[in-house]
């Protein structure tokens, strides 16, 4: 899921006749190429960056990313109610645009650029033994550097969240809200019972695709799986992508829920306003506004009715501990007063992957930077909103597949694989290795030999990990990031199920569709498992370890459940338990992460979350 900037690379490049030109220059020239396409268009202006603000609003949303967008929306539909959403980040711009820049967008100002911490069971192929999570910086949040991937996860992953204490939050209910988010321009789809449209997120797939991702999924089906709609009935089988695009571009939710209301005169939006912290009455137990810093101004914003976190499953947990609100020993130790002993910042599960898997081929269907016709595909998609710049990050199709350890008496598969018709090697070390942070010596022994190949690429991720991890925080300074331990692989089962899934990759690979192509695995070994047996067991566990790759899925650091839990940090409405005033609505509060890519489902969790909130202030101004 790193190969988005091989087509936008070559294509800007060539096209300009600037083969030798640095890459900082690339966003600058999409930007200049791509102007007249975004307003021509995107009919709605961008959202305003209010100034002055209001010294108190009813609610005060803090993060405007896939959740926080979609609560400051559904909260302003009601005119007697005001809402202040603050972002971090700047606002989107035209690179941002491009599906296929999804990549290159990381490492940059609208990342928060998070490293997890090393522990010495994964990541041992990156730089220092810590894998790169990137994580959206920007209004839109990570749905702006996404791969725009929509996967709703499997209706037994929320039928369990019911069982575990959180009434409401059954499949049914999830159903209802995806649809109502949903805007599905796929006519195969339109009809389905599972689908909807005229909602404000479109849904389509990518106007361009490879043979490659064709064979993918007829793969599938010689090995028995259904080509079928994975959002739909069953969720087993193999399909070609949905993503969030609109018209060939980035259908983001800043651009799907704050673009078409930003002349609401209820909803104010502050970029660039970074919160420090919650303000809470150690007295009331109330949660009264919040504390920011703005153009480097600290300031406070009072809140009449809520503050709802929206931050994401990093930026909440740290939000709340800088607040008082956490593990009092790790509070306590970071020299923070402790205001609420809670499990915050626990549970920490991500959807970690199999990397670097590629496959060669003798036919020229991949992407290949150094071979795109760069002139002509830049300009199709510029004056069209086609072509490979129109690709979802570089993935064309996924699929979901039962290991030997699934539960074969119920529809709920234990991998998940991604197939994209690109690899490590296919930009020649442009950006793919800097962006996974791949350590040099890997890098030269493995993929330079064969840079610039036609290659594809399978990888198989873990979709319901056992190991948890933490997030704490590194000082009591809001502004040093915090410490993430994703904890990958502390349970051998996660180990043992994903190398599962590399085999199953392997079989996909050897299908007779893919003859055609003269597929073969590309065989050199990696420097720390050169003395294992390739493809054995113990030799695809090696490789697991080394290019242990996120999929950018972290979720569960404010766990959803009842009080009786003691994990749990918020109920089943979303309130933080024994705060009043104060509200999660975001990828943190899911008890067990979806099997499947998570911004579908925090947009549905924003959408209910939204409905909770009007529910309950609602039902008390009638009252009055």
């Amino acid at each position: 899921m790193v190969f988005s900037t091989i087509v936008v690379t070559s294509a800007l490049k060539g096209a300009l006749g600037l083969v030798g030109t640095s890459l900082w220059l690339i966003p600058l020239l999409i930007a200049g190429l791509s102007y007249y396409r975004y307003d021509q268009l995107d009919p709605e202006s961008r959202p305003i960056d209010r100034y002055p603000l209001y010294p108190e609003y009813d609610f005060v949303v803090v993060g405007a990313g896939s959740a926080g967008a979609v609560v400051a929306n559904r909260l302003s539909e009601v005119p007697k109610w005001n809402v202040l959403l603050l972002e971090a980040g700047p606002d989107e711009n035209e690179v941002t645009d491009v599906p296929s820049l999804a990549a290159y967008l990381q490492l940059t100002k609208l990342d928060w650029k998070y490293k997890t911490e090393p522990t010495g069971r994964a990541c041992l192929a990156m730089n220092g033994g810590r894998c790169n999570w990137p994580r959206g910086k920007v209004l839109g949040g990570s749905s702006v550097l996404n791969y725009m991937l929509y996967v709703r996860g499997n209706k037994h992953d929320y039928d369990h969240w019911e069982s575990m204490g959180n009434p409401g939050w059954g499949y049914d209910q999830a159903l209802y809200y995806f649809k109502k988010s949903e805007d599905n321009r796929n006519p195969y789809l339109q009809r389905s019972k599972y689908h909807s449209t005229g909602g404000y997120l479109t849904v389509q797939e990518s106007p361009w695709k490879t043979p490659l991702v064709v064979a993918f999924v007829q793969a599938g089906t010689e090995m028995g799986y259904e080509n079928r709609d994975i959002n739909g009935e069953q969720q087993t089988g193999f399909m070609i992508a949905q993503g969030t695009i609109r018209r060939g571009s980035r259908c983001s939710t800043a651009k799907a829920f704050l673009r078409p209301v930003r002349l609401r005169r209820n909803i104010h939006t502050a970029m660039n306003s970074h919160v420090t912290r919650v303000l809470i009455d150690p007295l009331t137990m109330r949660a009264t506004g919040v504390e920011f810093v703005r153009d480097g101004r600290r300031q406070i914003v009072r809140a009449r009715k809520e503050v709802i976190l929206s931050a994401g499953a990093i930026n909440s947990p740290q939000i709340l501990m800088l607040s008082g609100i956490g593990p009092k020993e790790h509070l306590r130790h970071v020299g923070i007063p402790v205001i609420k002993d809670l499990r915050v910042g626990d549970n920490l599960q991500d959807h970690v992957a199999m990397g670097g898997l590629t496959f060669l081929i003798d036919k020229p269907v991949a992407i290949v930077q150094d071979r795109l016709q760069a002139a002509p595909v830049t300009m199709h998609y510029v004056a069209n909103g086609r072509g490979p710049m129109t690709t979802l990050g570089g993935v064309e199709g996924y699929a979901f597949v039962n290991t030997k350890y699934a539960n074969l008496s119920i529809d709920y598969p234990d991998i998940q694989l991604h197939m994209a018709p690109a690899s490590i090697n296919s930009d020649g070390g442009v950006q793919v290795k800097k962006v996974l942070g791949i350590t040099d010596q890997v890098y030269d022994t493995v993929y330079r030999p064969i840079a610039n190949k036609d290659a594809w690429t399978i990888m198989p991720l873990l979709l319901r990990p056992r190991s948890r991890g933490t997030i704490r925080l590194r000082s009591s300074n809001p502004f040093h990031s915090p410490l993430i331990n994703a904890n990958y692989f502390a349970d051998s089962m996660d180990i043992a199920t994903l190398v599962e899934g590399a085999k199953i990759a392997m079989k996909v690979s050897e299908a007779r569709v893919f003859k055609q192509f003269g597929t073969r695995v590309h065989r050199i070994k990696l420097p720390g498992c050169r003395h294992l047996k390739f493809a054995s067991d113990a030799y695809w566990e090696c490789h697991i370890r080394h290019i242990s790759m996120t999929i950018y899925h972290p979720v569960g650091t404010t766990k959803m459940g009842p009080a009786s839990d003691p994990t749990a940090v918020v109920d089943p409405r979303l309130r933080v338990h024994g705060i009043a005033g104060l509200r999660v609505i975001d990828a943190s509060i899911m008890p067990t992460i979806c099997s499947g890519n998570t911004n579908a489902p925090v947009i549905m969790i924003g959408e209910k979350g939204a409905d909770l909130v009007k529910s309950d202030w609602l039902a008390i101004e009638t009252k009055r």
